[in-house]
């Protein structure tokens, strides 16, 4: 098996060595032009994971980062591995098809089980993230409540939050929408005053718990 890792954390990258599989490949890249440049060209067989450690540091830009490599390359399985626990981070990848996520320094007993049922075509995130997302189940009222303020934004605003909900940049919703860069940030401006949100993260996650078709 070959897992291409996306890991700037020498402690944790030695870990991961530690527990793969015998007979597991690991290549590491450091950022997302280095993730881009290994998968771009490649055949579906070469890398059947993609490892993303999801450090502090810029915690919610890698978590859009993801987001991104999930829509561009579908074939590949990507786990992340957060240093800082984030069930709203974890719902919104989960939703656009990241197949799991796992604790930086899972046990390799643990990592084999998550990989088996990854296999068999199922999503994994871990005992903890269930009775958490049970616990944290947002009531109708609030969704209600949610899908009537996105109900206020304006047409073309509704239209960059789809777009956004799906993990488009704002160069591809331009695309899209047939407008200009400076155009769609102008819009998301409004939106995140409209929706008392601060990025562009905490947009989606309004999106996924609520009624709003997207």
């Amino acid at each position: 098996m070959n897992i291409l890792c996306w890991n700037t954390d020498d402690a944790v990258w030695n870990h991961w060595e530690k527990v793969v599989k015998k007979g597991t490949v690991l290549s590491r890249v450091l950022d997302m032009q280095e993730v881009q440049s290994h998968l771009d060209g490649k055949e579906e067989s070469d890398f059947q994971y993609l490892f993303v450690f999801l450090e502090d540091e810029n915690f919610s830009k890698k978590v859009e980062d993801v987001a991104l490599l999930r829509r561009a390359y579908p074939s590949i399985k990507i786990v992340v591995f957060p240093n800082q626990p984030s069930q709203n981070a974890a719902l919104r990848l989960l939703s656009l098809g990241v197949s799991g996520q796992c604790s930086p320094y899972i046990a390799k007993e643990q990592l084999a089980l998550a990989l088996s049922v990854i296999d068999a075509g199922e999503i994994w995130g871990g005992k903890q993230f269930i009775q958490n997302l049970i616990a944290q189940s947002l009531p109708q009222a609030q969704q209600v409540e949610d899908t009537e303020l996105l109900m206020t934004l304006s047409e073309r605003e509704q239209d960059v939050v789809r777009f956004i909900a799906h993990g488009l940049s704002n160069r591809q919703i331009a695309y899209e929408m047939d407008i200009t860069e400076r155009t769609v940030k102008s819009h998301l401006t409004a939106i995140f005053k409209k929706t008392q949100t601060k990025d562009r993260l905490s947009l989606a996650l309004l999106v996924q718990g609520s009624s709003f078709t997207h």
